[in-house]
């Protein structure tokens, strides 16, 4: 190859290198600006969060019952007829969600401000754009071995025994305020916890919501031939159970009898539900030709920032028991 030959070929190596990595460079020039747009794409798509909303997650406030006792506490220092006037879960919901247009009622206002002092109610329920200081740092999610989590659903179990196994009765009911069961013969309550502790309950000012399956109903033989009972053992067992806490209302001083409500339902029975202290909510539904004992369970607990399932079960017990008939 003459000299000349070699030179061509010299600076055609060097033309294709520079072109190479201009083309290179280029490209991932070009891939970092995508990027870079992407997220600033993404992020004037997603909405901040309301102050008020960030606060009470910050103060571990976000429950119902935990955020209500707060209003009161704070309400106690501003204006004592204040107090219980807290907002209905429907109304902190649309607070918290940034469906709220304007500001609520001043009394609220004048509560919230005292709950969070360095805040205004304009700031409150504007976005959370303003800096907060995070108390700590969120732990991180749970690894998939330790149990499904979704919104507010804390514990699954394939079964009820699964669940009273890790859930006995005195862990739920033990110094419990306000206790409210639905669905067919409530055994939890009336077979796996004494009477006396029932009553030692009652006696200390806790209220109880019983509403069973009505024993001389039409749901409950349907229910029976579903999971195919021939001696009418429902209908015998939730009769006895309904028998077992009349008589010990009938032992009860007036005032604690009061607070042990009894009533029944004759409606398709789709879930047996249970509320202690408005926040912990426990869900079986009934499957098709399965007994209930053999039914998940579902642990969930009241995190009305969450949006979960809490509500809505709430609101399931609260619309049986008023379509029920007291015993």
């Amino acid at each position: 190859m003459s000299r000349l030959d070699r030179a061509n070929a010299s600076s055609s190596s060097v033309l294709f290198l520079i072109v190479s990595s201009s083309c290179r460079l280029g490209r991932e020039a070009w891939l970092r600006w995508k990027t870079m747009t992407g997220q600033a794409q993404s992020q004037a798509v997603a909405e901040p969060p309301i102050l008020l909303k960030t606060l009470l997650r910050q103060r571990h406030w976000q429950t119902y019952s935990t955020f209500c006792a707060e209003y009161d506490k704070a309400a106690q220092t501003v204006d004592r007829t204040l107090m219980g006037k807290w907002p209905s879960r429907t109304q902190l919901h649309r607070w918290l969600s940034g469906e709220l247009k304007g500001l609520p009622y001043s009394g609220h206002c004048r509560v919230l401000e005292a709950m969070f002092p360095d805040r205004t109610a304009e700031e409150l329920f504007a976005s959370a754009v303003v800096e907060v200081p995070a108390p700590r740092q969120e732990p991180a999610p749970l690894p998939a071995e330790d149990g499904p989590r979704f919104a507010d659903v804390t514990a699954v179990f394939s079964s009820r025994s699964a669940f009273t196994a890790a859930y006995p009765p005195s862990s739920l009911f033990d110094g419990a305020t306000r206790i409210s069961a639905a669905g067919l013969s409530l055994n939890i309550l009336c077979q796996s916890y004494p009477d006396h502790q029932l009553r030692r309950l009652l006696d200390g000012g806790t209220h109880i919501r019983c509403l069973f399956l009505d024993p001389h109903g039409q749901a409950i033989k349907a229910r029976e031939a579903e999971e195919g009972y021939t001696d009418s053992g429902l209908t015998t067992l939730t009769a006895l159970n309904i028998g077992i806490l009349t008589r010990l209302r009938t032992r009860l001083t007036s005032d604690a009898a009061e607070r042990l409500q009894i009533a029944v339902y004759d409606e398709t029975i789709r879930f047996n539900i249970l509320i202690v202290d408005q926040a912990t909510c426990v869900v079986q539904p009934y499957l098709p030709q399965a007994r209930g004992v053999d039914s998940p369970t579902f642990v969930i607990s009241d995190n009305t920032a969450a949006e979960g399932l809490f509500p809505i079960f709430d609101q399931v017990f609260t619309s049986l028991w008023e379509r029920s008939r007291p015993v």
